[in-house]
Parts: structure tokens; sequence; C-alpha cells
């Protein structure tokens, strides 16, 4: 049965609900007649405000956990209160500048993966729950290959993608010489315009197979060593960087334990978290998922905050969030995911910017 909508509601019944619901927030415990009248916010008795409570629960939008508590929001009471009733709290200029000057600094210490890691840690201490951030699936074009001896039988693989991003790896070499770590190089670099890694590393692939290449032995085998590489590094790569499930163990938490182990195992089944994500990747604005209404996280009773993150081109290549009870302070945690994605999407901007004219020569 569908509830009513905020509208239908009368101004003594929104009032009511919206204390409710607040305090619930705050507190995490559910919310009695005898709170609401003692708080002088409200001008009713304690019968008048049972008989509202009571009329809102018959309605769907609160609940009672025990027959002489208070009463809770209930998932479909929580989404109207977000929808029509939540007071937006915008980050403070503190805030902003903490924000920028992390995901900053993150940028500039190496690749994105690392400025990642940062980004969920932050959106974890920011708002007490755990910070989430999908790592980029949209395969770029490469522009840029070279193999540098390390000596010791070891070489340094650089990769160099047409938006600037720089990736290094080591990778054994077999005592080749100068000679065939430049030819490789060289042979990489221009089968790469254009394409992605899996492309270039088809038709590099067949070109040897059929024998049109011109490179000699220990070229070759540096060549299938340099793909073989990057191919393994990126099946390896997380879907999901998770950061700070251990806020979601607060003490109102642990009174329901088998809630937090249903919550702990959704986390673990990172695909499925991801898949969730993905339905955000399309909004415009900071999608919130509360609750039952999605049926990952129906069972742990836990509500996920998203909003997609750009590259300097403006195109979507991820989404990040939080996860953490339906109490969550959505008021304030929803402008700071919002503000956090559209901070990464200019700090990943701004190193793509600066990798570009530092390409390998």
């Amino acid at each position: 049965m569908t509830g009513p909508t905020i509208t239908e509601l009368t101004t003594r019944a929104r009032e009511i609900f919206q204390r409710v619901v607040e305090g619930y927030i705050e507190s995490g415990q559910p919310v009695g007649s005898k709170t609401l009248a003692s708080d002088g916010a409200i001008n009713l008795s304690p019968a008048s405000i049972r008989s509202v409570l009571a009329e809102l629960e018959q309605a769907g939008l609160l609940a009672a956990p025990h027959t002489s508590a208070g009463r809770m929001p209930t998932d479909a009471g929580l989404r109207i209160f977000v929808d029509g009733m939540m007071r937006v709290a915008e980050p403070s200029e503190q805030e902003r500048a903490q924000i920028e000057a992390r995901l900053a600094q993150s940028a500039e210490a190496g690749p994105v993966e690392a400025a990642l890691q940062q980004t969920s840690m932050l959106l974890s201490e920011l708002t007490g729950a755990a910070g989430m951030v999908m790592v980029p699936t949209r395969e770029q074009k490469l522009a840029q290959f070279s193999l540098v001896s390390l000596g010791q039988g070891r070489a340094l693989a650089v990769l160099v993608g047409e938006d600037g991003g720089v990736e290094n790896r080591v990778i054994a070499i077999d005592h080749a010489g100068p000679g065939s770590l430049e030819q490789a190089s060289n042979y990489i670099t221009s089968r790469l315009a254009g394409r992605t890694l899996a492309q270039a590393a088809i038709a590099m692939r067949e070109e040897i197979a059929s024998g049109q290449s011109q490179l000699d032995e220990a070229s070759r085998n540096l060549v299938e060593r340099g793909l073989a590489v990057w191919s393994e590094d990126a099946g390896k790569r997380p879907v999901l960087i998770v950061r700070g499930a251990a806020n979601l163990l607060d003490e109102a938490a642990m009174g329901d334990i088998e809630r937090v182990r249903s919550l702990l195992d959704d986390l673990e089944n990172k695909q499925s978290v991801a898949a969730l994500l993905e339905n955000a990747r399309e909004a415009e604005a900071t999608r919130i998922f509360i609750g039952s209404e999605n049926r990952l996280f129906g069972l742990s009773g836990s509500s996920v905050i998203a909003s997609p993150y750009r590259d300097a081109e403006g195109r979507v290549v991820g989404v990040l969030g939080v996860i953490g009870p339906t109490r969550l302070n959505y008021a304030r945690v929803v402008p700071m995911v919002d503000l956090t994605a559209r901070s990464l999407g200019r700090s990943l901007a701004q190193t793509q910017g600066r990798n570009s004219g530092n390409l390998i020569a």
C-alpha cells in the first residue's frame, strides 16, 4: 500500500512527523510523545500527540519497535522526509577547503587508485559512515609505452594514456639489452595510437604470430611480458574501494548485531554493491537509496547516498558515496557527497592536464 504524500498530511501531522524523524536521526532511538511534549516546540498534550503518532503509524510512515516505545520512521517515512521536508546543511568553508586540499594532495601523490582510496577515506571521516568509490571502468586510449632498465634482470614498464595518466609496473626481462628494450618500446607505442590496451594487444599478437613484425626474439619476448603484466593488472583491479566499515559498528548498531553482520557481508560482495552504485551513474544529482528500497541492503536496513564523478571532458567515469544506517544525517551527508564528487572530478582533471604536458620522450 502506498503511503500518503507530504501534502496530504495536516500541518500538525507534518510538524510531529518531522520532529520524530529529526529526533531519531540525532539519537538513533525511537521518539515518544512525552519527549515531543516536553521540548515545548509542539503545543499539544501528550495524549493528542499520541493520537497523531498513531495516525502516522497507520499511514505507514512511523513504526513502534516495542509496545511501550516511541516511534521511529519507516523507510517510506524517511523517503517522504528526504524528498519533501529535509533542510539541507551545506558544507562549511572549512569543510570545503579540507576536501579540496586532501583530494589535490592525493592526486599529486600517485596513480588514480591512490586518489580514489583517499577519497573513500575522506568520505568516511566526514560523514561517520563507510565511504565507497567505484574505480573508473572506461578503458582509456593509450599514447605511449616505455621500458626502462632497472638492472638485475628487471625493467620499469611505463604506460601513458591519452588523458595524461601515467602508470608504472616492474617486470622481469631476462637480461635483455638496451637495444631490445628500445625496439620493444617503439613497437608497442607505434601500435597504441587511438587504441585501448586490449585492442592494441590483439593487433600486436596477430602481427607477431603471422611473422609480419620485424622484432627480434628478445624484443618479441619483451612485448609479450609487457602486455601480460598490464592485462593481469587490469583483471586484479578492485571494482569498488570501501573504507571506514568500522564506523558501522557504533553503539546503536551493536544492539542489532545480525543486521550489522548482514551489512558487512553485503560489503564483501563488492560486485553487487558496484551494481547498485551503477544506478547513480546517469543521475543529474545525488541519489539516495533508503533501506528496503534496494534489494541488496533490504535485510541490513542500510541507506546509500551516491553521486557520479566526471573526467576532464565531463564524462561520467565512476560513482562515489557512503553507506550507513537508515538514520544517516541526510541533510548533512547528501551535500557532502555531492561536493566530494565535484571536487574529485576537478582534481582528476587537473592531474590529467599536468600529465598531458609531460609525456615520456
